[in-house]
C-alpha cells in the first residue's frame, strides 16, 4: 500500500510538472479580445516551420493591417496573421529587403543570428505585465527577440542586463543562457516575442539552477 501511494504521488507530481510547463510554454493564447488587457504569462499565438535558413541573419518583419482579409493576402507569400492588442498584425521572418506588400510596416527587429544546418520553427508569443512583474526564469533552445507594443522591458541573464523604453522598443538575446524578463516604468508592458528555435529540440525550458542579480530590479524607477 506505501508503494502504491509513493507511485501515486509520483506520478501525480509529473502530471503538475508537467502541466505547469505547458502552460509557461506552449499555453495558446484566449480568443477574446480581453485577454490583451489583463496581466498574466506569455501565450502562444502562433508557430510556424521555417526550415533551413541557411545560416544568415535574419529579420522579424511587424506589419499592421486594416483588415484581417488585407493582411491574409500578403501572408500567401509567407508570415503569419495575428489578431492582437486592437490591430491586425502579419509577421515575417526572413532577409531584410524581403518585406511585405502592402500594409503599414512598424517594425524590424534584427539581425537575428541562426545557425547552418537546422531546421528552424518560430513561435509567436504575446503578453502583457504589469510594472514589476516577471516572467519564469528560463532558456531557449534558439535565439528570442522581443517587441513592445507599449511600456518598458529588461532583460537579465548571466551576461548583463539590457533594457528597453518606450513603445516599440525591441530586445535580441541568443539562445542558451538563462533568463529574466521584467516589467518596468509605469504602464503595462504589452509586446510579442518570437522564439527562433531548432524544431527538433523544445522551444523554452524552465530552470532553476541560476539566480538574477536583482539588475532589472535596479532598473525599475524609485
Amino acid at each position: 500500500m506505501l508503494a502504491f501511494r509513493l507511485a501515486l504521488v509520483a506520478s501525480i507530481f509529473v502530471a503538475a510538472s508537467s502541466a505547469a510547463m505547458a502552460q509557461a510554454t506552449s499555453r495558446s493564447c484566449d480568443a477574446d479580445s480581453l485577454s490583451d488587457e489583463r496581466p498574466g504569462p506569455a501565450c502562444l499565438i502562433a508557430r510556424r516551420d521555417l526550415g533551413d535558413l541557411g545560416g544568415q541573419p535574419v529579420y522579424w518583419g511587424l506589419y499592421t493591417y486594416p483588415t484581417m482579409q488585407a493582411a491574409r493576402q500578403d501572408s500567401a507569400s509567407g508570415g503569419e496573421v495575428i489578431a492582437a492588442f486592437g490591430k491586425i498584425w502579419l509577421f515575417t521572418v526572413g532577409a531584410k529587403s524581403a518585406r511585405a506588400l502592402h500594409g503599414e510596416h512598424v517594425a524590424e527587429v534584427g539581425p537575428v543570428s541562426v545557425s547552418n544546418n537546422t531546421a528552424y520553427a518560430a513561435e509567436f508569443l504575446k503578453s502583457t505585465f504589469s510594472p514589476g512583474m516577471t516572467a519564469p526564469i528560463h532558456v531557449h533552445s534558439g535565439p528570442e527577440a522581443f517587441y513592445a507594443v507599449s511600456g518598458e522591458t529588461c532583460l537579465e541573464t548571466p551576461d548583463g542586463v539590457q533594457v528597453g523604453r518606450g513603445a516599440g522598443n525591441s530586445l535580441i538575446v541568443q539562445g542558451g543562457p538563462p533568463m529574466l524578463l521584467m516589467a518596468l516604468g509605469h504602464e503595462p508592458r504589452k509586446g510579442f516575442a518570437m522564439i527562433l528555435h531548432d524544431a527538433a529540440l523544445p522551444p523554452t525550458t524552465l530552470v532553476h539552477d541560476w539566480t538574477p542579480k536583482g539588475l532589472c530590479q535596479a532598473e525599475m524607477p524609485k
